[in-house]
């Protein structure tokens, strides 16, 4: 077996003396009481778009998912292994949480894949292509601007598909009797990597700045 990283050893001791030693007591808190966060993210695995990091969350504030283009399936309980969707049943009925945000982000590798899905190196994957077809009516959709350049048909297709996962998201008959009885509430939002950029969905399905 290979020798562990020694970049996240050194990380690790890093954390310990400025992070971790800091905040000590809420650590010692969170380990006796459990976990409490008020709001779900389902993000992208990108690892330039971690939310703790953009929301200046610390521990124990946020109950983080990370998948491939920040997707949420249907609710599909057919017996098969819906990492995500576990997720979100534990989020809901298990934490309570009273928020969920879907949260993409600009530039976005698994976006770019889903608009191009018949070449590339993912086309020939055994799992990237199956998760990513999820994406096919959205990306048909985008597809129909012929005046748009690649970058903002991409970054179209990132915010469209925040659009999908909360119509899959309201799928799930937990989420929907939640948010309708005004417990639960779901939320969009884009960050632009290059620019710092934040812009979050209203409820008519736009994106605006916030200030």
């Amino acid at each position: 077996m290979s020798e562990f990283p020694a970049f996240l050893l050194d990380g690790y001791k890093s954390f310990m003396a400025h992070r971790y030693a800091p905040e000590q007591a809420r650590y010692k808190v969170l380990a006796d009481k459990g976990q409490t966060p008020t709001t779900m993210m389902i993000a992208c695995c990108d690892s330039r778009s971690a939310p703790e990091t953009i929301f200046d969350a610390g521990p124990g504030e946020m109950f983080v998912l990370r998948n491939v283009a920040n997707l949420v399936p249907p609710f599909q309980p057919d017996g098969g292994q819906h990492g995500t969707s576990a997720a979100i049943e534990f989020a809901v009925n298990a934490l309570n949480i009273s928020n969920i945000v879907i949260m993409g982000h600009g530039r976005c590798g698994g976006i770019k894949a889903a608009l191009a899905p018949d070449t590339g190196p993912l086309a020939q994957g055994d799992f990237i292509g199956k998760w990513l077809s999820m994406l096919a009516p959205v990306s048909e959709q985008v597809s129909k601007y012929s005046l748009l350049t690649n970058t903002e048909r991409q970054t179209m297709l990132e915010r469209f598909s925040i659009r999908n996962s909360i119509a899959n998201l309201r799928t799930f008959p937990y989420v929907r009797t939640l948010e309708a009885e005004g417990k639960l509430a779901v939320h969009g939002a884009w960050f632009d990597i290059s620019t710092g950029e934040l812009w979050v969905m209203d409820a008519g399905g736009d994106f605006y700045r916030p200030e």
